[in-house]
């Protein structure tokens, strides 16, 4: 394939993937308009209802613009063959392929965290804070930064280094040996994320106790769930909207609790809510997310190892010699199609085991006060409660509060 195709290719994708996303996002915009379905009624009285359409109306214009904007400097980049010019700077200073390869990517990094830090604080003081969402301060934000900077530079920078590493000695058959790599890292990523990574931004304390402890500890005896590891997290140190989830594996397995979310919920909600995440745990829905992002990556790796060496691509970027950094961005935007193909297989079965743990909730518990916990944090996040099902099937990890309500409510 010829160094022109290839650029056409990489123009066009960019530009499709864009225009999708538009096209999903102004009908979900037109369907967030909607009348509240008749089995959701009460969740909004008229003042919050129109508060939320006013947070979804400026929200979606923030983020048209941002896509706009990201779109136009990614065609420029590549249209220009900024990428290519970048390649030949650093070169001026170095023959090693290994450290131009980390100095390309750490400047691509960089560049791309300083255009993004003026959006991010107008998203989080500005519009969040508009709203009542923000409990983030400027400290916190910028500590978050450089918390991220040094995380980055560390893993990051060390899985790219052995990524440059095997593919300079082991040529196309690379991809085995750090998939088995990458493999390692995310089992141990799933085990330590919230007993080492997590508590660098969140404080995670044991629950207290109290009638909710109370409450839980009957129910994890009752389905046989081991109680050591639940834990409160101080999420209103960022924002108001509340949140659960379930992470880990083996014993290192949490359930974590936000602290706005014991806030606003009764100990029945929340120990509803509790039995949701069990139910993840009891239907093994971690072990198999993890074994299909591990089954992704090693075909994403070989598909990579494909076209790695391909001067076509690299002269397609704007480079004038073939590199392998080049290679590696230019597979990132030729994989967007497959990637979102996989994302939506992905949601696919995501939102089937948010049903399951749900069903599992109702059975081992009561359905009531999980759908009374749920249409509250709807409430309390402003959500859009008739997203468009297109924008749902393409993008929604968990079904809409309508669908969870009524398959409740037909197992109660």
């Amino acid at each position: 394939m010829s160094e022109q195709v290839i650029f056409t290719i990489l123009l066009g994708i960019i530009s499709a993937d864009f225009l999708l996303e538009r096209v999903l996002n102004f009908l979900n915009s037109k369907s967030a308009r909607k009348a509240i379905p008749s089995e959701l009624e009460g969740i909004y009285d008229q003042e919050q209802y129109a508060k939320s359409q006013e947070y979804h109306r400026v929200t979606d214009q923030f983020a048209v613009f941002s896509a706009v904007f990201s779109f136009v400097l990614m065609f420029l980049a590549i249209w220009l063959g900024w990428f290519g010019l970048l390649d030949e700077w650093i070169r001026a200073f170095t023959d090693s392929e290994l450290i131009t390869t980390l100095v390309f990517f750490g400047v691509i990094f960089i560049l791309s965290d300083l255009i993004g830090i003026p959006f991010s604080l107008y998203q989080n003081f500005v519009i969040e804070e508009r709203f009542g969402f923000n409990k983030m301060t400027i400290k916190t934000f910028w500590m978050d930064k450089v918390k991220g900077y040094v995380l980055t530079i560390l893993i990051g920078g060390g899985l790219l280094t052995l990524l440059i590493y095997l593919i300079d000695f082991m040529g196309t058959d690379f991809w085995i040996y750090f998939w088995v790599v990458a493999t390692i890292f995310v089992l141990l990523l799933n085990v330590f994320y919230t007993s080492l990574l997590l508590p660098l931004f969140n404080k995670l304390t044991p629950i207290a106790e109290g009638e909710l402890r109370t409450s839980i500890e009957n129910y994890s005896q009752k389905v046989g769930f081991p109680l050591t590891n639940i834990f409160v997290m101080d999420g209103s140190k960022r924002s108001s909207k509340g949140n659960a989830f379930f992470s880990g594996l083996g014993k290192k397995k949490k359930v974590v609790l936000f602290d706005t979310l014991i806030e606003k919920h009764t100990t029945e909600e929340l120990t509803a809510v509790f039995a949701h995440e069990v139910g993840h745990y009891k239907k093994k829905h971690i072990i198999l997310g993890t074994i299909i992002s591990i089954a992704s990556m090693g075909f994403m790796l070989y598909l990579m190892s494909l076209m790695i060496f391909n001067g076509e691509v690299s002269e397609a970027m704007g480079g004038s010699v073939s590199a392998i950094h080049l290679n590696i961005l230019a597979f990132f935007i030729l994989y967007t199609p497959l990637s979102r193909v996989l994302s939506i297989f992905g949601n696919v079965i995501s939102r089937k085991n948010e049903y399951e743990a749900d069903a599992y909730a109702v059975s081992t518990y009561d359905g009531e006060p999980l759908i009374n916990a749920l249409k509250k944090m709807s409430s309390d996040h402003l959500s859009n409660l008739t997203p468009h099902p297109a924008y749902v099937f393409m993008n929604y990890s968990h079904p809409p509060l309508l669908q969870r309500v009524k398959a409740m409510l037909s197992k109660m």
